[in-house]
């Protein structure tokens, strides 16, 4: 049991985004196995309650956000407009969707590096990629007129998905500040068969 004496409950100005960074905070520093969620509501000053209003899990603040994601790219999927091509859609999607503040660059990292070195965390991590490639080939098997099932559309979203996890491994790997340039590139370049001109330059 906790022995300090900060107030338990939701402070003024506690927020989803808080507990994140606090939680993100205490991984770095302990370790993601020896972090319980009391030591994150304990580090924000909130009860544990307060937690699970934003978060089911302590692993839920490192996937929530990809949940997200895979969520806001669904929706955009399903209104684009029919005159624009597939691949095209699909990139200007997933770019659209990836544009972050420069001041969440930094716990975005983190997130990914975590979510890549801890292995409860990797052991989970098909479930979210699978929603994520599903949105993918959902929305190509429309535009085929096929199952979601169908070998073309899975290849649509599984290539797209391998394609996206690349640049986002180059992006982590140079630090970089601005992820939807790798994104942008690598999406062109699957969208043109990897054709000369679009992989001339290296990123």
């Amino acid at each position: 049991m906790s022995t300090d004496n900060r107030r338990r409950g939701r402070p003024p100005g506690t927020s989803r985004k808080e507990l994140q960074r606090i939680a993100l905070k205490l991984f770095t520093e302990r370790g993601f196995e020896a972090t319980t969620v009391e030591d994150i509501a304990d580090e924000a000053g909130v009860s544990k309650r307060t937690f699970f209003r934003y978060f089911n899990s302590k692993a839920n603040v490192l996937w929530s956000d990809f949940d997200a994601e895979v969520a806001e790219i669904k929706a955009a999927l399903a209104d684009v407009p029919p005159e624009e091509p597939m691949m095209t859609a699909i990139r200007r999607v997933v770019v659209a969707a990836n544009h972050y503040a420069a001041d969440d660059v930094a716990d975005m990292r983190a997130r990914m590096n975590l979510i890549g070195s801890v292995p409860a965390l990797q052991a989970s991590a098909a479930v979210h990629y699978d929603a994520w490639e599903r949105a993918v080939s959902e929305f190509a098997a429309r535009r085929l007129g096929q199952q979601s099932t169908s070998l073309f559309a899975m290849a649509i979203g599984r290539a797209t998905l391998a394609t996206c996890r690349a640049a986002y491994d180059r992006w982590s790997a140079l630090a970089d500040s601005d992820l939807t340039k790798y994104l942008d590139v690598a999406l062109q370049a699957l969208a043109s068969g990897f054709a000369p001109d679009s992989v001339a330059a290296e990123h």
